[in-house]
């Protein structure tokens, strides 16, 4: 009787690790992967939406380990999220480390995770380096600085040039190198307290992302960019969709930032996003609390979340951590092949 029962019992595990082979085998090949773009990475999020969801989390400070908090994800969990995130950023001692985190990007991208790259950028009004501060990162332009900002050949928009000259020469390296790049500049429009954000409307934050892509793109001619457009969760969610929308033509991926637990991943956020991306693909740009797998399977087209850094593991269990990126529904870079 034993026997029978360890037999009944070993034929009901295989049954499930076939189970799980035949769920996870539906992923497609991200060497093999087609679509809609001529990126890979790209492509793969389409084929992934309403199926799958890339787990991700973001390396904050310091730009010398920018492999930070992916490294704790893999201890806390056993893999490797399968989205990696790194910043331009702003100090003195990040800038100097520019070059650092950009040599890990290319590494992460051989591994074969979606690379994602953010700048939180300096005022181009004031200094370089700065800091988060009202002198920095959080200070504000006056309504004819940002004027002179969005003018060809003023001071401030000459300067913003300039900064964006300067990390142009890092995307370039990683374009030589055959790396895509997520590129999510001027994140949280909707959010007042940037500097580049707060202001709706075709003369607002939404022109500035214009102006951003069009020179990096055709001017320095960068063609490895995905360009990522990001909200925030606030309760004018509906109405800033459209109000800072910079135009499908400027973005291939639209993310949602949330911040607000109280209302969590709603189905309400969610249908916004799905209903501006008109098809293309959706993403959460940040979150402290990760979504559960649960939520990913009635929410399906969110393509990847990254998780704010030590945020993460303020603000989730490692037990939930660790049973999110092993779900069914939930991609870790063991389980995507390489590009």
């Amino acid at each position: 009787m034993k026997i029978i029962r360890f037999v009944i019992m070993l034929v009901a595990l295989a049954t499930v690790c076939d189970n799980t082979y035949a769920q996870k085998g539906k992923l497609p090949d991200t060497k093999k992967i087609k679509g809609p773009t001529r990126f890979r990475s790209l492509n793969y999020l389409y084929a992934i939406s309403g199926k799958y969801t890339i787990a991700g989390i973001h390396n904050r400070e310091p730009n010398a380990h920018p492999a930070r908090w992916t490294d704790t994800v893999k201890v806390a969990t056993g893999k490797f999220p399968g989205f990696w995130s790194g910043d331009f950023l702003f100090q003195k001692e990040n800038i100097a480390n520019r070059q650092t985190m950009i040599n890990e990007a290319a590494v992460q991208w051989k591994k074969g995770a979606v690379v994602n790259i953010m700048w939180h950028a300096c005022s181009p009004a004031l200094e370089q380096p700065c800091g988060w501060d009202k002198n920095g990162v959080l200070s504000k332009l006056s309504d004819a600085q940002w004027k002179e900002l969005l003018t060809d050949g003023t001071a401030i928009n000459s300067r913003w040039k300039v900064m964006m000259d300067e990390i142009a020469i890092y995307l370039d390296q990683l374009k030589q190198k055959g790396v895509e790049v997520l590129f999510r500049p001027l994140h949280e429009m909707n959010q007042g307290v940037f500097w580049w954000g707060g202001r709706p409307g075709p003369e607002g934050t939404r022109k500035l992302y214009q102006l951003t892509h069009d020179y990096l793109t055709r001017t320095k001619k960068l063609n490895n960019l995905i360009w990522v457009w990001d909200i925030q969760d606030f309760k004018t969610l509906a109405a800033d969709a459209d109000a800072y929308n910079p135009g499908a033509a400027y973005w291939d991926v639209a993310a949602l930032d949330i911040y607000d637990d109280k209302s969590g991943f709603s189905q309400e956020k969610y249908d916004i996003m799905v209903k501006v991306a008109a098809g293309k693909p959706i993403a959460v740009g940040e979150c402290q609390k990760y979504p559960s797998s649960a939520i990913l399977a009635k929410q399906p087209k969110w393509t990847f979340f990254m998780g704010w850094s030590e945020l993460v593991f303020e603000h989730n269990k490692v037990a939930e951590i660790k049973a999110l990126i092993e779900a069914e529904n939930v991609v870790s870079l063991d389980e995507m092949s390489g590009w």
